[in-house]
């Protein structure tokens, strides 16, 4: 079995920031799929303080790298829907998933949408793809070590 660590690449997505206090919505990096076999967005929720507030995902595709022609994800390339990955106010501390299946679009992006939020609420995100080749490389190291190498 192959671990993990070699064969998953990860991105960001939304980057943790000072509460939103307000309806404005939280969008991700764009993701380049050039390369990579599936791609999977995880939402990270903090505290959520608002008492009604909702928060709806959306997924983008498009072929140009600032998606000024954006579309709707279609449900067959995701897995999981979107509506499995939003959340409400009573999410404190949960983390959701979003999947997404090579569809000829190359370029990604996930926009979550609060609604009624009047209280902080906390989100960050985060890519992580699946890349056709491996093992992947760490960010931070110079060096990624080969699989077949004596330990």
């Amino acid at each position: 079995m192959r671990e993990l660590h070699d064969n998953i690449d990860v991105k960001r997505g939304i980057s943790p920031a000072a509460a939103t206090i307000d309806n404005t919505p939280f969008v991700s990096q764009i993701l380049d799929m050039q390369g990579l076999s599936s791609a999977e967005f995880v939402i990270l929720c903090g505290s959520l303080a608002d008492a009604d507030a909702t928060f709806t995902v959306l997924a983008e595709e498009g072929e140009n790298p600032a998606l000024t022609d954006n579309t709707a994800v279609d449900d067959r390339d995701l897995l999981g829907l979107e509506t499995q990955a939003g959340f409400d106010f009573s999410a404190d501390n949960k983390v959701f998933k979003l999947g997404f299946r090579p569809s000829g679009k190359r370029y990604k992006r996930v926009t979550i949408t609060p609604v009624n939020n009047t209280g902080n609420a906390f989100v960050a995100g985060v890519w992580v793809t699946r890349p056709l080749f491996a093992p992947t490389r760490n960010p931070r190291s110079e060096i990624s070590r080969a699989p077949w190498l004596p330990r």
